[in-house]
């Protein structure tokens, strides 16, 4: 390129990293003599220069070994690259294995190099993930907290009550949970049942909270029968998710009954197949879109802003809804995000509608208002 312009190698170099101190004639001839001759950065040495790879590990193990293939991940995870190719980084899945050799995830993420790391999904517990939070790496976790981490988290007890509330305005007073294994989303949704059927005055059976397995419908099979069985059998059954809502919907229908004059049934997380189930699933849509791409927009500004201390807290709230819940039909509500930096927590509690962090020296606090969708099946829950 230098030889084609007659400058220096040290004037080619200035002008494709962008400095200032050459002529704009100059630069222009440069970067177009760069592209005919088809020149592409070398990354290897981008990264020795500036200490960058532009490569973010993603952390996704799914136990149900669904993958890619996994309607509510795969959605978030799509967003999340989206938002990371747009600001010109690249993706890099962590795992346990470098070749045939076995290795820590921490020493998967140093072997690629890799800037960042977003936790999707994983076993929050495992040392390793452990070892990986607390390294110098700049770390998202979606839906899990850990101190003096950022973490992008959605109001799951807000959406539980939400939906026990909805299908409690359709007549439904024997209602029952078959919820997923036990982490902290599902605790979270435990606590939105409980709270609201304590609300709405509802005594719920020990029987009628059965624990499942997310994502996998020949469990939720097994529970709805189980459930249906019962001497005082539920009217509305809440499912885990919106995939494995489909065996809970087949085990009801292989036992004689309808959807949803006999019995209805909800389920969370809004994928696309809820949609052209037939009839239409009720469920509550959790929104991956924004979830992922926010993921990734925070941790690329740890990144390149890197705070020397600091706990980011971008919950993903549901606040109001602003029409009628209508069978079939989309309604818009409100979405609050709300970032927290915090020097120190204590501790973080929910407490119906308020979020109450003790002991932290507030930096800031920035509200943000997005739409947010509420996606209602047409049979799935009857008026009874």
């Amino acid at each position: 390129i230098a030889k084609a312009c007659s400058v220096s190698v040290a004037t080619v170099s200035k002008a494709l990293s962008g400095q200032p101190d050459i002529g704009e004639q100059t630069r222009e001839l440069i970067c177009k003599t760069a592209d005919s001759l088809g020149y592409m950065t070398n990354s290897a040495a981008r990264a020795l220069k500036t200490n960058r790879t532009y490569n973010i590990g993603v952390l996704f193990v799914d136990g149900r070994r669904s993958g890619l293939a996994h309607e509510y991940f795969s959605s978030m995870l799509e967003s999340l690259k989206v938002e990371a190719e747009r600001n010109g980084y690249d993706i890099t899945f962590i795992n346990r294995n470098v070749g045939a050799k076995a290795t820590t995830y921490l020493q998967h993420c140093q072997y690629r190099g890799v800037d960042g790391v977003v936790i999707a999904s994983v076993d929050f517990d495992d040392p390793q993930v452990l070892e990986l939070v607390n390294s110098k790496l700049p770390v998202v976790t979606i839906d899990h907290v850990f101190n003096n981490r950022a973490a992008v988290v959605s109001d799951n007890v807000r959406g539980m009550e939400e939906l026990v509330r909805y299908v409690y305005s359709k007549g439904h007073r024997r209602i029952a949970f078959i919820h997923g294994e036990r982490t902290a989303v599902t605790e979270n949704r435990l606590t939105g049942f409980y709270r609201a059927c304590d609300a709405l005055g509802l005594e719920i059976p020990e029987e009628y909270v059965r624990e499942g397995v997310y994502h996998d419908p020949d469990r939720c099979a097994g529970l709805t029968q189980e459930l249906l069985r019962l001497p005082e059998p539920p009217t509305c059954i809440l499912m885990p998710d919106d995939f494995s809502s489909i065996g809970g919907g087949n085990a009801i229908r292989r036992m004689g009954l309808r959807l949803p004059e006999d019995v209805s049934a909800a389920a969370y997380d809004g994928i696309p197949l809820a949609s052209v189930m037939s009839p239409p699933l009720t469920t509550y849509r959790q929104d991956t879109a924004a979830i992922g791409a926010t993921a990734a927009a925070k941790l690329i500004e740890l990144i390149e802003k890197p705070r020397k201390q600091g706990f980011l807290l971008c919950f993903f709230q549901l606040c109001r809804l602003n029409a009628y819940i209508r069978a079939g039909f989309f309604i818009t509500g409100v979405q609050r995000h709300v970032f927290l930096n915090i020097n120190a927590v204590v501790g973080i509690l929910l407490l119906y509608h308020l979020y109450i962090v003790t002991d932290f020296s507030l930096q800031t606090y920035i509200r943000h208002q997005t739409a947010a969708r509420f996606r209602i099946g047409a049979g799935h829950v009857a008026r009874i």
